[in-house]
């Protein structure tokens, strides 16, 4: 049971980090088998709503982004991402952490968050592999 309890307090502890509120409907884009299993479940029981996929055809209130070191072009998808994001809306970017396979560099990611529009407000680490940017409209400070 205190193992459980600790894992709770460590699940509010980091999606305490992503700001979320019941009913926010996130959408996740660059899902493959090596993404942090354990987040995914954490951030959908913060919201209390099942991630979205990238065919979901609605307005979001959040975005995921898993992206890898030699992914398609990164500037282009964060475009993409946008699309069906609320005002506000925030866009999260999970890339592998530094020494690890898949890695993308910090400029590379500031780069290709400029040119999408957006800007960095913090980076931090979760999980077992991963960094995660959290990423907003440049005219949109919070």
């Amino acid at each position: 049971m205190a193992t459980q309890e600790g894992a709770d307090v460590a699940d509010a502890g980091l999606t305490a980090r992503f700001d979320l509120t019941k009913g926010m409907v996130l959408q996740e884009f660059g899902y493959d088998n090596d993404v942090d299993e354990a987040l995914r479940s954490a951030l959908a029981d913060a919201t209390g709503e099942e991630l979205v996929d990238e065919d979901y055809g609605d307005v979001t209130d959040g975005v995921i982004v898993w992206f890898r070191d030699g992914d398609d072009d990164l500037a282009d998808l964060l475009m993409d991402v946008q699309s069906l994001l609320d005002d506000g809306g925030k866009v999260w970017l999970f890339t592998p952490k530094a020494g690890t396979k898949g890695h993308v560099l910090p400029g590379d990611v500031q780069e290709a968050s400029s040119l999408a529009g957006l800007h960095g407000t913090s980076t931090f680490v979760v999980g077992g592999g991963w960094s995660c940017t959290r990423l907003v409209d440049k005219g949109w400070q919070k």
